[in-house]
């Protein structure tokens, strides 16, 4: 049985963050590479995930393997594809290219509350993913995800919506994911049912 989690995040001894905020009940496990994240509350990242330039919101689960916001080579407007091109300064040929690195930082991906994103998924620069949303295992997301909405393939494509507009909205209006610790610990059993959730709080 997993310990349980605090307010105080649970990281892995082999993640490397840099430039990154956690919320409260959050967990990073093995060998996560972050940088310029945020990590919404209660969210997680089961393992070997590599995440840049992402706002990530509460309650979102993220699978092993998974890309967030990948580096593109500018490989289709540059004689030379290689990172040298930007990265000048490893190779000693003079300062990196400011330019490219700032276009990289204003492509940021934007992930709802309470999504789901499978194994082996890759969120692709400037993506936003609504909330309640699921991605499929290996997916590769090129456009913006509607709430509630299943995703899947390479290029990812809508399969259909988890439910109905009218409970959707409902959902959306609702808000749960920014009620307090203590409420939802207080309705633990209400999430149990979908009937009764609704029939209580929508």
């Amino acid at each position: 049985m997993d310990e349980m989690l605090t307010q105080q995040p649970e990281v892995a001894e082999t993640v490397s963050l840099t430039n990154v905020t956690l919320g409260a009940f959050t967990q990073i496990k093995s060998n996560c590479v972050l940088e310029d994240v945020t990590l919404g509350d209660y969210s997680y990242l089961a393992g070997y995930n590599q995440i840049n330039y992402a706002e990530i919101g509460k309650f979102t689960s993220v699978a092993t393997f998974v890309r967030i916001n990948p580096g593109n080579h500018p490989c289709y407007d540059r004689i030379a594809q290689h990172h040298f091109t930007y990265r000048s300064s490893q190779y000693g040929f003079g300062t990196d290219d400011s330019d490219f690195f700032a276009w990289r930082a204003e492509k940021k991906v934007i992930i709802g509350n309470d999504v789901w994103i499978g194994h082996n998924a890759v969120i692709m620069p400037g993506v936003i993913l609504g909330d309640g949303a699921v991605v499929g295992s290996g997916a590769v997301v090129t456009k913006n995800v509607a709430p509630f909405t299943i995703v899947a393939g390479v290029p990812a494509q809508p399969i259909k919506k988890r439910f109905s507009n009218e409970l959707i909205s409902r959902i959306i209006e609702c808000r749960w994911w920014d009620w307090s610790h203590e409420t939802i610990k207080a309705r633990i059993d209400d999430f149990r049912d979908m009937n009764l959730f609704i029939e209580k709080y929508l």
